[in-house]
């Protein structure tokens, strides 16, 4: 099989196409002939070496993917051959096949697109639990999202949108907020190009119910202090590279609650109603993803960069069987 291969920590760039053999399935896997994978910020840090989870080269990186099954173990039960399928994982999905334990896949609704599975799953669940459960956010909440154009950050903004809220979207150019404006985003803060905190008082005057942060480094304080008595500030992850250091006497002063995301801290009865309600969304088409960039699978290495220097628009796929002559 054809396979994306990082034989040393490094840059995207050091990535090669390689012919391997096909991984060996093991009690409780599934084999997946992968249609698309997403390209994801944490993909680059594995590959750099960088993640809070090393894995030793060489191996083949890739976290999130759709596609079909091809084989199944025997001792697999509920999953067949031919079953449409996504899932995440560490590593593994930029190739033609990837070998996962069976409870590690889900099945595609029907009418949802393998390309469109594969875009969706990461960035909408966190986007959802985030706003549904943990910003808690309702009809009339006033929210600002970071990184609004980016894969969580934009579905943040559609799905809050989808909820009611007033959205505030930052980010950094002028592409991104067009975009974000599209799916519904009440007010558009090109952070390159105003003072942040200035833009957002003149924003949401009143103080906002809710920040959404995937982004962290410089933005985040601002945004705090944008929240009004009570907020609810969600630090999910830190794209920007810079981990930022929080004054916590405004969080005294106005009783702010400040909450960082894990999908494991998600009650059960919680979980199990967002991922229903999502899935509703996506199959009666009230939401998609949108997939700012799509590259063959030997042009890993271009989206990769794409995500890394934070000019992605949502997501960025790799069609594994796209055409390798273009």
């Amino acid at each position: 099989m054809r396979a994306i291969v990082c034989s040393s920590y490094g840059a995207p760039e050091a990535l090669r196409v390689e012919d391997l053999p096909s991984p060996p399935l093991k009690t409780g896997e599934v084999r997946v002939a992968v249609v698309a994978a997403a390209a994801n910020f944490p993909d680059v840090l594995v590959i750099a070496g960088e993640y809070q989870i090393k894995v030793p080269p060489p191996f083949v990186p890739g976290s999130e993917f759709a596609g079909v099954i091809t084989e199944v173990s025997p001792e697999v039960a509920g999953r067949s051959i031919g079953d449409r399928v996504t899932g995440t994982g560490l590593v593994g999905a930029f190739a033609e096949e990837i070998v996962v334990r069976a409870d590690k896949v889900s099945p595609i609704a029907d009418g949802v697109d393998e390309r469109v599975a594969a875009a969706f799953g990461v960035a909408y669940r966190t986007a959802y639990h985030t706003l549904r459960s943990v910003a808690r956010v309702g009809s009339g909440d006033r929210v600002i999202v970071l990184g609004a154009g980016g894969g969580v950050g934009l579905a943040a903004v559609q799905l809050g949108v989808l909820l009611g809220a007033e959205v505030t979207a930052v980010a950094s150019s002028s592409e991104k907020l067009a975009v974000a404006q599209r799916y519904g985003a009440a007010h558009l803060i090109n952070h390159r190009e105003a003072d942040l905190r200035t833009a957002l008082r003149a924003a949401v005057p009143g103080g906002a119910d809710a920040v959404i942060d995937p982004v962290g480094g410089a933005l985040s304080e601002p945004a705090l202090r944008a929240l009004g008595r009570g907020g609810r500030f969600v630090t999910i992850g830190y794209a920007s590279g810079d981990i930022p250091a929080i004054p916590l006497n405004l969080v005294l002063v106005k009783g702010i609650h400040i909450v960082g995301f894990q999908f494991q801290d998600i009650p059960a009865d919680e979980f199990a109603r967002n991922e229903s309600e999502l899935n509703e969304l996506l199959v009666n088409r009230r939401v998609a993803p949108h997939v700012g960039a799509s590259y063959a699978l030997h042009d890993t290495a271009k989206a990769l960069r794409l995500v890394a220097d934070g000019h992605a628009v949502g997501k960025v796929l790799i069609e594994i069987n796209r055409g390798e002559s273009t």
